[in-house]
């Protein structure tokens, strides 16, 4: 007998025979879960909505990772304390997207890209958005500062920064 002469037991059941002959039971169980984003995201975001950026040092390679990390990809051991880093930093990288995230096409432009933290080893940042800039005023190596939300709106999140800005004279 070969595999399509194989006959299973039982009868075919047409859709509305499946609905009338099957039963169909409702059942909305009590889930409960926890959710972490680990040990280092956590502290990150948590600082965050501190209106604070943290790292981790680690001293065998002496680098200051950012965003945190529990262990260093570089000597594949484990960082050794947390460092503040400044909210201040150099742009690395950016685009200008003259479309939204509904992939509509927008007027203002929006502006994302990379920031090197200042506090943190080099190439080590973030990627954001930028404000109060424009296609010609934006470049890589531009000098940036955090605008942070206010207090009573942040809620540990990376869009408890606003965006970066053009860092001021005195800054």
């Amino acid at each position: 007998m070969t595999a399509k002469e194989v006959r299973w037991p039982g009868k075919e059941l047409t859709a509305k025979e499946f609905y009338n002959k099957v039963t169909v039971t409702r059942y909305r169980p009590e889930a409960k879960f926890a959710w972490s984003a680990g040990e280092a995201m956590s502290r990150f975001l948590a600082e965050l909505q501190r209106g604070r950026l943290i790292a981790r040092s680690c001293s065998s390679c002496k680098r200051v990772l950012f965003p945190p990390r529990m262990f260093c990809e570089e000597c594949f051991r484990p960082t050794d304390a947390w460092v503040y880093v400044r909210d201040t930093g150099t742009i690395e990288t950016y685009s200008i997207s003259y479309i939204d995230l509904d992939a509509k096409r927008i007027e203002t432009p929006v502006y994302v890209g990379v920031v090197s933290v200042d506090g943190a080893s080099p190439k080590m940042g973030i990627m954001h958005y930028f404000g109060e800039v424009a296609p010609e005023t934006i470049r890589i190596g531009l000098r940036v500062k955090a605008e942070w939300k206010p207090a009573h709106e942040r809620e540990g999140s990376v869009l408890d920064i606003r965006y970066w800005r053009p860092l001021r004279r005195g800054e």
